[in-house]
C-alpha cells in the first residue's frame, strides 16, 4: 500500500502517513477480532474478512480509474489502506487461532506447524511485492484488481477452516475491554511470552521503519523504480523462507532459546548495517539478512504462543500480543512522515540500536526460562 501511494502521489510524507493509517486501524481492531474469534469461530471470521477486503479493494480500483488525480483520489487511497488493514487483521487472528487448535489436537508438532504458517506468510510475501511492483507499471487498477481476486479466493478457502473452541458468553468477557483484561491477565501469568513479546515489539520498530522508508530510500536515494522495491522485498522473503526451513531442521537438535538467540544476533547485526549500505545491492542483501533473522524470531514466538496460551483465552491473548507487537508500525509510519528523506538513514540506525539492546536483554533474561525449555521438550 505505501508503494501504491508513492506511485500515485510522489510524496514521501504521504507514503509514511499511509503506512501509519494502514496499521493504526489494525491495532484498534485486534481486541475486537480476538473476541469475535473466541465467540463465533475462526471460519466465519476468516470468510467475512476476506470477502469484505475483496469488495473494498474492487470498489477502490473502480473509483481510482474514474476519479482524476488529486485530493479526492488520495483520500480514496488513505481510506483503502485503513479498511484493508482492519479486515486483514480479523483474518490474521482467525488463522492464528486455527493453527493453535491444530497443535492442541496433537495433529502437528508445535514448531513444525508454526514454521509452516510463517512459511505460508513468507511465500505470499515473495510473490506479493514482486507482482505488485510489476502490476503498478501497468497501472494501480491492475494491482488492486489482482488483490481483489486473491482476497475472494481466500474467502472461498476460509469456508473449509476447521472449527475452533468457542468461549462461553460472560459479562466480563463482553466487549473489547473484557477481552483486553482477559488477555492481559493471561499474559502476566506467562512471563516467557511477555519477555518475547516485549523484545520483538522493539525489533518491529526497526522492521516497520524499514518497510515504510524503503520505497522512499530505494526510489529517491538509489534512483530505482517501484518494481525494484517489490523485488527487494521478494528477495527478503526468500531469505526468510530459507531461514524458516533451517529453523525446522535445527529445532530437532537445539531448543527454542538457542534458535531465538542466534536469530536475534543475525537480525541485529544486519539492521545495524542497513544504514551503511552504499548501493541498492548491498541494501537488499542486508534487508534480506535482517528478515531472515526476524523469520527465526517469529517461529520461536509463535511456537511459544501457541503452546502456553490457554484455549479458553486463545483469541483474547493472541489479540493482545499482536496488539503490542504491531504498535511500533504506525509509529514507524509517523516517523517517516515527519523525518526528511535525507535523514531516514539516521532514524534506521537509531531504531537498530534499540532493537539490538532489547533483544540482548530479552534472551539474557530468558536463558533459563522453563517455558522455552518445556516447549522444546514437547516437540
Amino acid at each position: 500500500m505505501p508503494l501504491l501511494v508513492l506511485t500515485i502521489t510522489n510524496s514521501a510524507s504521504l507514503t509514511g502517513l499511509a503506512f501509519a493509517l494502514e496499521w493504526t486501524p489494525r491495532i484498534a481492531a485486534f481486541i475486537l477480532a480476538g473476541n469475535v474469534v473466541d465467540r463465533r469461530g475462526a471460519a466465519i471470521v476468516g470468510f467475512l474478512s476476506s470477502l469484505g477486503r475483496a469488495t473494498v479493494v474492487a470498489g477502490s480500483a473502480i473509483a481510482l480509474m474514474m476519479l482524476p488525480r488529486g485530493t479526492t483520489q488520495t483520500s480514496v487511497l488513505l481510506v483503502l489502506v485503513a479498511l484493508t488493514g482492519i479486515l486483514s487483521q480479523f483474518g490474521f487472528v482467525a488463522n492464528e487461532a486455527v493453527g493453535a487448535v491444530v497443535i492442541r489436537r496433537r495433529e502437528a508438532r508445535p514448531h513444525g506447524m508454526q514454521a509452516v504458517l510463517v512459511g505460508i506468510d513468507q511465500t505470499a510475501t515473495v510473490i506479493g511485492p514482486l507482482l505488485a511492483g510489476f502490476l503498478l507499471l501497468a497501472g494501480p487498477g491492475w494491482m488492486l484488481g489482482c488483490l481483489s481476486v486473491v482476497s475472494l479466493s481466500a474467502a472461498v478457502l476460509a469456508l473449509q477452516t476447521p472449527p475452533t473452541p468457542l468461549r462461553a458468553a460472560s459479562k466480563e468477557g463482553t466487549g473489547g475491554a473484557g477481552g483486553l483484561r482477559t488477555g492481559l491477565r493471561t499474559l502476566v501469568r506467562l512471563p516467557a511470552l511477555g519477555w518475547l513479546v516485549a523484545g520483538l515489539a522493539c525489533s518491529n520498530l526497526a522492521l516497520g521503519l524499514l518497510q515504510s522508508a524503503s520505497p522512499v530510500i530505494v526510489v529517491e536515494t538509489f534512483g530505482r523504480s517501484p518494481a525494484s522495491v517489490g523485488t527487494m522485498w521478494s528477495a527478503a522473503a526468500v531469505a526468510t523462507l530459507l531461514a524458516i526451513t533451517c529453523c525446522r531442521l535445527v529445532l530437532s537438535r537445539f531448543d527454542l532459546w538457542a534458535v531465538g538467540a542466534a536469530s536475534a544476533i543475525l537480525a541485529s547485526v544486519a539492521c545495524l548495517g542497513v544504514p551503511q549500505a552504499s548501493s541498492f545491492l548491498s541494501y537488499t542483501i542486508l534487508v534480506a539478512l535482517f528478515m531472515a533473522g526476524d523469520g527465526g524470531l517469529t517461529v520461536v514466538l509463535r511456537t511459544v504462543r501457541s503452546m502456553v496460551i490457554p484455549s479458553t483465552a486463545l483469541g483474547a491473548t493472541l489479540s493482545l500480543t499482536m496488539l503490542i507487537l504491531l504498535l511500533p508500525f504506525p509509529a514507524a509510519g509517523i516517523l517517516v512522515a515527519l523525518i526528511p528523506a535525507a535523514h531516514l538513514g539516521r532514524a534506521v540506525l537509531g531504531c537498530a540500536v534499540v532493537q539490538a539492546v532489547a533483544l540482548a536483554v530479552t534472551f539474557i533474561r530468558l536463558r533459563r526460562e522453563p517455558a522455552l525449555r518445556m516447549v522444546a521438550e514437547r516437540r
